[in-house]
This record gives structure tokens, sequence and C-alpha cells, in this order.
């Protein structure tokens, strides 16, 4: 044997009672700890106690790897049961961050390989009344959503310099949480914007800007959700869902044909009231930074900040690019991250341009989101 008597290499190891002190209460129900302990104690019952002492400095570090995976499990579980919000833990989809990370992989996936290989050797789908359907919904659930942000703080309750979150179970509170699932719920919804994209063979709409932003934002909100349902950040959402209605609208009625977008005349006005809505929402969130005796979680601070910048530069980009007659020609002709169409159709930018489709029945100005609302001359007839 390469070790003392049977005794020295008994099945409760130098890991499990360092185990044992690191965290006394996990001793009995830790699974990492029974699995090893388990696997030891098959050793000795098959005669290998030898095989223990042995590979004695194999266990150890093997054990060395799985406390830090201990340690790292128990952190997520603190965070997960004793940080987060218990109001919300039992909601749909509320308990565990995986099964939305999971959808958001899966819309990634789909939308950018399993679609449009689905959909090679298929004629686009007709989906003029779907898509009219689909954006009167959203605009719909958009103004509902809104008109609840409004009703459970933002309209005369909450104070814009700072607001921290109401954790206790009051009416107010409890509908201001409500409304922040909802608007959770509703980043998956805008996932269709991608299906129909895909249905149309519009895949060139389907961009890697597109898709980071559709599938980031379910994430980026259920952390919000989890751990903040209210409070200084849920003005970005109510911002967002007012932008959502006048965006869903504009395009329910580009989606209805020529003979109604002559009412829609406002488009270049969309972009840059999306503009505004980043500027605001960075400008809301930073101030923040400035009030010390605000006690707001800093981390969904900057990370909404960091959103409102990055758009607001995609959007401006385009916004000069689409618009400025001065520049679109030299400085805004090649790499711009979203589309610009010349006045006769064709692409300013080369090969990342869109390619014109002048038989499309639905206009190609139906975009998907604030993210890619990008305007698109109708073709002439």
């Amino acid at each position: 044997m390469c070790c003392g008597p049977l005794t020295h290499c008994s099945p409760r190891s130098r890991w499990a009672q360092t185990h044992a002190r690191a965290h006394p209460s996990q001793t009995n129900f830790d699974p990492i700890f029974i699995l090893v302990l388990a696997f030891k104690r098959a050793l000795f019952r098959l005669g290998l106690s030898h095989i223990c002492c042995c590979c004695r400095p194999y266990f150890l570090l093997v054990n060395t790897q799985l406390l830090k995976m201990a340690s790292i499990y128990a952190w997520y579980r603190d965070l997960m049961d004793n940080k987060s919000d218990p109001r919300v833990n039992a909601w749909p989809m509320m308990s565990s961050p995986w099964p939305t990370l999971a959808a958001c992989l899966c819309y990634a996936f789909c939308a950018k390989k399993l679609g449009p290989a689905l959909m090679a050797n298929r004629k686009p789908f007709e989906l003029r009344g779907v898509l009219i359907i689909y954006n009167l919904a959203q605009t719909v659930f958009s103004a509902w959503i809104f008109y609840e942000y409004l009703m459970s703080g933002w309209l005369g309750h909450y104070d814009f310099r700072c607001q921290l979150v109401d954790y206790s179970r009051s009416p107010r509170a409890m509908r201001m949480a409500n409304t922040c699932w909802w608007y959770y719920f509703s980043k998956f919804t805008e996932f269709f914007d991608t299906l129909f994209f895909v249905l149309r063979k519009k895949n060139e709409h389907v961009s890697t800007l597109h898709v980071i932003h559709h599938g980031i934002m379910p994430m980026s909100v259920w952390f919000g959700l989890k751990f903040a349902p209210g409070g200084h950040s849920t003005f970005f959402a109510l911002l967002n869902t007012f932008v959502h209605i006048v965006m869903y609208f504009y395009y329910m009625v580009s989606a209805m044909g020529p003979k109604y977008q002559k009412y829609i005349w406002w488009k270049k006005y969309l972009t840059a009231f999306q503009m505004v809505q980043f500027v605001l929402i960075f400008s809301h969130q930073l101030q923040v930074l400035f009030r010390p005796s605000c006690q707001y979680p800093r981390p969904f601070v900057y990370w909404i900040a960091m959103h409102g910048f990055l758009f607001l530069f995609l959007f401006s980009d385009f916004y000069k690019a689409r618009y400025n007659k001065t520049e679109r020609k030299t400085k805004f002709t090649n790499g711009l991250c979203m589309v610009v169409m010349n006045e006769n159709g064709s692409p300013l930018n080369g090969k990342n341009g869109y390619k014109q489709e002048a038989e499309s029945e639905v206009p190609n100005s139906y975009a998907s989101s604030a993210a890619d609302a990008f305007v698109r001359r109708r073709p002439v007839s």
C-alpha cells in the first residue's frame, strides 16, 4: 500500500474536513460534497482504498477545484435566493435566468441559421394582413404598458431625480412590479419582428445589430425585474414603450400600402424622436452619479446608460447618412451599421446595402425595432 493503516485513509478526507469547516451548514446537503464522499466510500467497499491513498495529490487538486465550484454555486444561490426581490420569484420565468438565456440563444440561432435555411427553397410568405394586425396589437400593448408605468409611479408619485425601489407589497408597488413583468414579456413578443422578416425572406434586414439587440434585451430586462422591479431605471422602460407606440403605429400604416403612406410623411422625425429618447435615457441615468445621497443600485445605472450611448451613436450615424445631403455622398458611403438608400433606390454603402425590391407588396420601410428602425423611401411605381 502507498500509505499507512486503512484508518489513515478514511472516507472523510482532508477535503471533506476542510469543506465541513468552511461550509458547516452545507456539509450534509452540498451535492458536490455528497458526490465526492460517495465515490470515496465506494472505493473502500470495493477494497480499493489504496487508490484513494496513492492518488491523494490528485484528489487534493480536484478537491481544490471542487471547493471553488462549490463557492461559486453558493454565491449564485445566495444571489438568486437572498439578494433578489422575493415578490417576483414565483412569477413565470423569474425563478432562474436559464430559461430566458435559453430563449435568447434559441432566438439568435433561429434568426441567423435555422430560419433562413428552412426558407431557402421556399417562396416568401405574403403577410400584409398579418403585419397590420401584429403592429396594431403591438401599438395597443405598448400603450397599455405606458399607461401602467404612469399610473404606478411616474405620474406624480416618482421623483425624476432619484427614485428608490419600493419593495413593499402595497398596491402601487405591486402594480409597478407587475408592469415591469409585462414589459419583460413584451421583449419576447418583439421576436415576431424577426420571424416575419425571415418568413418574407427579408434576410438582409436581420442584421447582426438587429439580432444582438433583440437577443440581449430580454436578458437585460430579466435582471432588472429580478432585483429592482421599479424605481429610477423604469424611466427607461417608460420612454421606450412610448416610442414603441409611435413606431409600431408607423409600421402598421406603412404595411397598409401606398394608399395610406402619404399619412406618414413624418418618417424622418421618427429617427430623430428615437435619438431624443436615448439622450433622455442616459442623461436621466447618469445624473444619479452626481447625487451621492441617492442609493439606487449603480450597476443598473451604468448598464442602462451604456445602452443609451450605444444606440444614440448608431442612430446618429444612420440619421446623418440618410438625411444629411452634404455628407452622405462622402463620409457615410461605406461601413454603415444601417443601410442607406439613394434617391433612385440604389444602396449608398456598396455591398452592405439592401437590394431594392420594387415588386414587394409590403413597403421596405417596415423595420423591426427601435434599434433597427431604419426608414426607407418607398419605390416609385
